[in-house]
């Protein structure tokens, strides 16, 4: 899943050549000042754009985006959308029908541009309310797991009332977090605990959610070093083990600088997918790749043809992707 530049896309296009190939999906980011040639400025030309990637794929296409609500919410009212609650004030009121009604309301707005999958919500309980990257920007529910978990639930609901989908995030929890991965390594260690998980495995035994997305946060407790995007310990061990999840697993953004100062992009691809994550995600922000995708493509072939990564595993991931393009989770 990548991002890439433009308000439109024409036939030479690098993620339309990806996307006559068989890429599988994109994500969009708000169109601003500061990133000025990204892909949102209105509802009809969002609408038009969709129109014109999907006409394009050759394959099932899931357009996603990161639309929690408040600050984090790419379909914003300067550009004609409908204004959004945070996750922090639908929190506050722990009420489960105002949570529905929020993401029932973003759904529509989402379904009515052509984008099937949102990023979100964000489930990390609120342990550091001064958190960056989670709390001081209004992201989680609440400082009470039952209520991130009860809320996120009817949010999620809501959402597959007009078919759109849900990925959770970012497991195994961020809350704690002192500082935000995009910008810098993170370590949890010494202020995570096994109640940021409840959230998660409320909402996988509840059947509800879609698709789950790795963070890039540290934890020792789980394993030593690694990031948990990275890790098979959180991935397969402690995600798809522990608490049962066979679904979507997304990362989180694989050129967020947690990542990308660390690992050179080939070996982040090879690790990320050893862990067990089926769906790659690039935003292509930072330092623009406009060929990215293809490039993304071409090193996982690599990474078959050395034997590295087995074709059974890949076969498996299309599989769970498969199924969270038509959206199997949707009441």
């Amino acid at each position: 899943m990548v991002g890439f530049r433009g308000l439109s896309v024409g036939p030479d296009d690098p993620i339309v050549t990806a996307l006559k190939a068989g890429l599988g999906g994109v994500i969009l980011f708000d169109h601003d000042q500061a990133s000025p040639t990204r892909n949102i400025r209105s509802p009809e030309q969002l609408a038009s754009l969709i129109t014109s990637l999907r006409e394009a794929a050759s394959s099932s296409l899931i357009v996603a985006i990161d639309q929690e609500g408040g600050r984090v919410a790419r379909l914003r009212p300067v550009r004609g959308f409908p204004a959004t609650s945070s996750q922090a004030e639908i929190g506050s009121a722990d009420d489960p029908d105002a949570a529905f009604e929020a993401g029932r309301a973003m759904a529509e707005t989402m379904a009515a541009a052509g984008i099937d999958l949102d990023l979100a919500p964000v489930v990390d309980v609120n342990v550091n309310p001064a958190n960056p990257a989670i709390g001081a920007l209004g992201r989680s529910f609440s400082s009470d797991p039952s209520v991130v978990a009860a809320m996120a639930e009817a949010e999620i609901h809501g959402l597959h009332e007009f078919g759109v989908r849900a990925a959770i995030k970012h497991f195994p929890g961020l809350g704690s977090a002192t500082a935000n991965t995009d910008l810098t390594n993170v370590d949890v260690t010494k202020t995570w605990t096994e109640a940021e998980l409840e959230p998660f495995e409320t909402l996988i035994s509840a059947g509800v959610c879609d698709a789950v997305m790795t963070g890039h946060m540290v934890n020792d407790t789980i394993d030593p070093g690694v990031p948990a995007s990275l890790s098979v310990a959180t991935v397969d061990g402690l995600l798809r083990r522990r608490l049962g999840w066979d679904g979507a697993v997304v990362t989180d953004d694989l050129g967020a600088e947690a990542i990308a100062s660390r690992y050179a992009r080939e070996d982040a691809i090879a690790l990320a997918l050893e862990a067990g994550n089926d769906l790659l995600l690039f935003a292509n922000q930072t330092i623009y790749v406009p060929d990215l995708a293809t490039q993304v493509v071409e090193t996982i072939l690599d990474l078959v043809t050395s034997g590295r990564i087995s074709e059974t595993s890949i076969d498996r991931s299309i599989e769970r992707i498969d199924v969270l393009a038509v959206g199997s989770a949707i009441e």
